[in-house]
């Protein structure tokens, strides 16, 4: 795993190159499209210096969008031989890992990978056991708001974040992927409201233990791009109170395709500095930096 450094790169030339970093991409192995060599190829055209391969980590029950238990020594060996490849290009292991209590979480696979991402996919069971995933298809999200909750979407949303506060304390990442994905579902602003008081109470509460923990947030630039969401994940707001905590963060575009390695990080990279963001966390050998960035990438 990575050492949880937060030092800052200090930059000596006056014209640094301006590179990218993605540790968030998902290939053939799960649900996404493309060879791992398709990745870094799309890489090297997009001047993605940093790429973290993380595919969703097998699950003990059936899942359409998982790696295979029996395939993770093969993506492992590809990633390793892309490693000796690609000299140029730091390459790092990694897996999205779900966190579900008593079933799955980050540090099952800590051993094994160059950094943890662990991300909040699903909230409790239909009667059947059926675990309820909460960032797919509206039509099942609804069903499980109406079974499992009650038609609640106070106590649905509190439930969330109260798993991504478990996940951290009990086995916290290096990454907190996509924190506030559970607002995919929250079309027109029909089920809640961001302003609420007691929504806000719940993201600040899970933030101050990412800070306590010294975790990286993920800014994800997916729903922005797949036109699924008006804001990253996690909003505008939320990265306001990152900043005045001086908490890190990892710009990342959870790219299910080569070429969305880099998708809207401009215009995200821009919005992080407008927000007073001066610079982004970066992994290399073995340990977390923080770099300065501008809209063309992160100096190197």
């Amino acid at each position: 795993m990575i050492k949880r450094s937060f030092e800052q790169f200090v930059i000596l030339s006056k014209n640094p190159l301006r590179m990218w970093t993605n540790y968030h991409s998902h290939n053939k192995y799960c649900d996404g499209k493309g060879e791992l060599s398709d990745f870094v190829a799309s890489a090297k055209t997009q001047k993605v210096i940093g790429l973290g391969f993380s595919s969703h980590a097998p699950l003990p029950f059936p899942c359409e969008w998982c790696i295979k238990k029996e395939e993770l020594p093969q993506y492992f060996q590809d990633i390793e031989q892309l490693k000796i490849l690609h000299p140029e290009l730091e390459i790092l292991r990694s897996l999205e890992i779900d966190f579900i209590p008593g079933v799955i979480s980050p540090f099952e696979y800590k051993d094994e990978l160059d950094y943890l991402i662990g991300s909040i996919h699903f909230v409790d069971r239909f009667s059947d056991g059926t675990h309820w995933e909460i960032d797919g298809n509206h039509t099942l999200f609804l069903k499980g708001l109406k079974e499992i909750f009650n038609d609640d979407i106070r106590a649905a949303i509190v439930r969330y974040y109260e798993l991504v506060r478990e996940m951290i304390f009990a086995s916290a990442p290096d990454i907190v992927g996509h924190l506030d994905k559970i607002k995919i579902q929250n079309q027109d602003g029909k089920l809640f409201n961001e302003s609420d008081k007691w929504y806000k109470d719940e993201v600040l509460k899970t933030i101050k233990l990412i800070d306590q923990a010294e975790l990286i947030t993920e800014v994800n630039t997916r729903g922005l791009y797949q036109k699924k969401s008006a804001s990253t994940y996690p909003s505008r707001w939320i990265l306001e109170e990152l900043h005045k905590r001086k908490m890190p963060v990892t710009l990342s575009s959870d790219a299910h395709h080569p070429e969305d390695l880099t998708n809207t990080f401009a215009e995200t990279a821009k919005m992080l500095s407008d927000i007073g963001f001066k610079t982004v966390s970066m992994f290399t050998h073995g340990m977390c930096v923080q770099v300065p960035f501008a809209e063309k990438g992160v100096s190197i």
